[in-house]
């Protein structure tokens, strides 16, 4: 399934680039190509963003802002709007005020659901956040939990 969607992304990025080849001369063609590259990533918001335990048919399940010492894993649910094809977001994680994970999420459409798990190990109490970042790493939303308290 990975083949499909790394050879389905590499056509529309392919396709993206043959429209753009053929709009304008080489000298100002190279100004309003940077323009297309911005406009999705700054477009993108988030209409929605929870700390769920799991995703189920799509949909975040036992969601919330506190969870137990035993928990294992979290996860991250994020609905983007505004999102082009071949857009990425990333959902950086935070323990206190320590980067713990940053990852990397191909947003295909607008709107487009999508989520990232992190291991929590039993140990790691305390504060936590997430922060749904765009391409060029703006913040578009922060998300704060704690475990274990």
């Amino acid at each position: 399934m990975k083949h499909i969607s790394i050879a389905a992304l590499a056509l529309l990025f392919a396709q993206g680039l043959a429209g753009q080849d053929t709009t304008k001369a080489a000298a100002p063609a190279a100004a309003p190509a940077a323009a297309p590259a911005a406009a999705p990533t700054a477009s993108v918001s988030v209409a929605e963003a929870v700390v769920a335990r799991s995703v189920v048919d799509r949909v975040p399940q036992d969601t919330g802002t506190a969870f137990p010492v035993d928990v294992g894993q979290v996860v991250l649910w994020t609905k983007v709007t505004g999102a082009t094809a071949a857009t990425a977001i990333h959902h950086v994680w935070f323990h206190g005020d320590t980067q713990v994970g940053d990852v990397e999420l191909a947003v295909g459409g607008s709107p487009w659901r999508t989520w990232s798990k992190k291991t929590v190990p039993a140990d790691w109490t305390g504060a936590w956040h997430v922060e749904v970042r765009d391409a060029a790493g703006t913040v578009l939303k922060r998300i704060d939990f704690t475990l274990g308290q």
